[in-house]
């Protein structure tokens, strides 16, 4: 800060500086130090104090005095930037070399600083507006930088024919779950932060979008509705009456590695039961899932669902010697074994977890059994019954629901989130083009991770908008979606136009979908073209004659038959414009 040169700015800092250098000077305090410089010197000339004072800054100098005393003995400046680093011996030199070191360096920053206006009483830190304004004023102001006019990456725009995707998608969704019984719930799409953070290492708690709040609290962007869930059913405590069979759709943010059906924000479908410890709440989810493939064209030879038990695998583990506080973490990183394979899934165990090379080799072969039968083989008696004889009941009544064809068992599914304690399961695209399409299972022991004292068992599934959509467009199952609507009403001219909106008034009372046309057209063509654009079948067309009648006039763009292809129907009865027209 300059008091005789009012001009300074909060100048930005070379990343090549190292320790001694100006960018060590880190609080205001020292920086105003550093940035002194004697009234002597700033009289001479404010471009050459600018520079002096830029290359003190750059060079790591406490002082601008100090600098003009080492720079008259001849000292050599190799402290900072390259561009700077070379013997200077006078002032109009310090100025040529701060123009010249432009690339490399934020010398330049520090030039455009003398060109900024002095007096009128201010000091401290000038601001970027402060300099832009006083730039324009000289005519030296740049072109502001061009707006994006993408989202940010990793999200997405919804223009009206992408809505209608997702609405048609949507309501498949919301449907199933009113057949099933479920009543819908939501949640903010800003929480706690301390609500993801669990003591697993799950990688979801490195991909939040996190940050401190105006009040100081640490919220995230919720990258899953589970944990919001939970914390919504300890809310409601005793009073909530079980079981609770609650549906969503949330959106969600997760800051991670973008692949095909992998975006950092995504729309999920969450079902879930509380209140229910046997399989058969398994069997219920597992059942709308596939509710919904049928609803859209998809058949058990495009997708499957694999099945396992987070307490098979627990007792699997214990006899190679994982122990309790290693489970979940090893857990966490077996479920990417279909991601990076297992040379990378052993290493990661080897190196990250400890486990011993030949047990991380072991475990990695009991995850090949793909029969209940099989795991049994690999294992012997001490695979625990209890999940064997779950998984066994959850294939039964997969058989009496009549989606059996659609399960399988695989060991290897034991996905990435902590919580899980019994029965897993993630579908797929049998094709292998793309990940997991939905995936789910039981968490009775959740809420103990938020400090209740009672337990609820609970299981559920989340299910994406990105991959489902990439496998319907795959199987060209997405129907057309065109922009839809009943009436068009027009008016003659200008002075119907008020009457024109008392009458797309009574159709819309009717029940109608009525785009109003806001422009009367000079072309009755105009107005039929402007109907097909919209998709709407019928044209109400508002004139003077028929007006006077206490009659409007409906075209039917439509019908084949041109000559009966309109009629006149009563401003009075506009409720039963479908009887005029009964195959509409």
């Amino acid at each position: 800060v300059i008091k005789e040169a009012p001009f300074s700015a909060q100048l930005p800092f070379p990343r090549t500086m190292q320790s001694g250098s100006a960018a060590a000077i880190t609080s205001p305090q020292s920086r105003q130090s550093a940035c002194l410089a004697p009234r002597s010197l700033i009289s001479r000339s404010r471009k050459v104090a600018v520079s002096i004072l830029a290359m003190s800054m750059l060079a790591g100098v406490p002082s601008c005095s100090a600098f003009v005393s080492s720079f008259s003995k001849g000292a050599v400046l190799r402290h900072s930037i390259p561009a700077v680093s070379h013997q200077v011996r006078s002032l109009a030199q310090i100025q040529t070399t701060l123009s010249r070191s432009r690339a490399g360096s934020h010398a330049a920053v520090f030039c455009s600083a003398a060109a900024a206006p002095s007096g009128g009483g201010t000091s401290g830190r000038a601001s970027a507006a402060v300099v832009q304004d006083a730039q324009k004023k000289k005519g030296g102001g740049g072109k502001q930088d061009k707006l994006d006019l993408q989202p940010p990456r990793g999200t997405r725009d919804f223009y009206p024919e992408d809505m209608r995707l997702r609405n048609w998608l949507f309501g498949h969704w919301k449907d199933v779950a009113r057949e099933y019984g479920f009543e819908e719930y939501d949640a903010p799409v800003l929480e706690s932060e301390a609500l993801y953070i669990r003591k697993a290492g799950e990688e979801v708690t490195q991909q939040l979008y996190s940050f401190e709040d105006k009040g100081k609290r640490r919220v995230a962007l919720r990258p899953e509705m589970t944990p919001s869930l939970a914390r919504m059913v300890m809310a409601k405590g005793k009073g909530l009456t079980l079981p609770v069979k609650w549906s969503s759709i949330p959106q969600c943010w997760r800051y991670e590695r973008m692949t095909r059906g992998r975006r950092r924000e995504h729309y999920q479908w969450n079902m879930d039961v509380w209140g229910v410890s046997g399989v058969e709440a398994e069997a219920e989810l597992l059942s709308a899932v596939v509710s919904f493939f049928e609803r859209v064209g998809v058949t058990s030879t495009d997708v499957g669902i694999k099945v396992n038990s987070r307490k098979v695998m627990a007792s699997i583990l214990k006899q190679q010697g994982i122990s309790d506080a290693q489970f979940a973490p090893v857990c966490v990183v077996v479920d990417k074994l279909d991601k990076i394979g297992p040379e990378e899934v052993v290493k990661e165990l080897v190196q990250n977890l400890s486990v011993p090379k030949a047990t991380a080799e072991t475990i990695i072969k009991t995850m090949s059994a793909r029969s209940v039968d099989e795991l049994k083989a690999i294992c012997g008696a001490g695979v625990d019954q209890e999940g064997l004889d779950e998984l066994a009941e959850l294939f039964a009544q997969a058989k009496e629901y009549g989606f059996a064809d659609f399960l399988i068992f695989d060991a290897s599914v034991v996905r990435g989130l902590a919580y899980y304690t019994g029965v897993v399961f993630e579908c797929f695209d049998r094709s292998g083009e793309l990940r997991a399409i939905c995936g789910g299972g039981r968490y009775d022991r959740l809420l103990s991770l938020y400090g209740s004292k009672q337990e609820v068992p609970c299981v559920g599934f989340g299910f994406g908008d990105c991959v489902i959509l990439e496998l319907l467009q795959m199987k060209n199952l997405i129907p057309p979606l065109a922009q839809t609507a009943d009436f068009v009403v027009a008016a003659f001219d200008k002075t119907m136009l008020a009457k024109a909106m008392n009458v797309a008034a009574g159709l819309r009372n009717a029940g109608a979908v009525v785009d109003m046309q806001c422009e009367p057209k000079k072309k009755i063509a105009q107005t039929f073209d402007y109907a097909n654009r919209v998709g709407a079948r019928f044209v109400a067309l508002v004139a003077p004659d028929e007006w006077d009648k206490g009659m409007v006039r409906i075209k039917d763009l439509r019908a084949e038959d041109k000559t009966t292809n309109q009629k006149d129907l009563k401003l009075d009865s506009l409720a039963d414009w479908v009887s005029l027209f009964p195959d509409a």
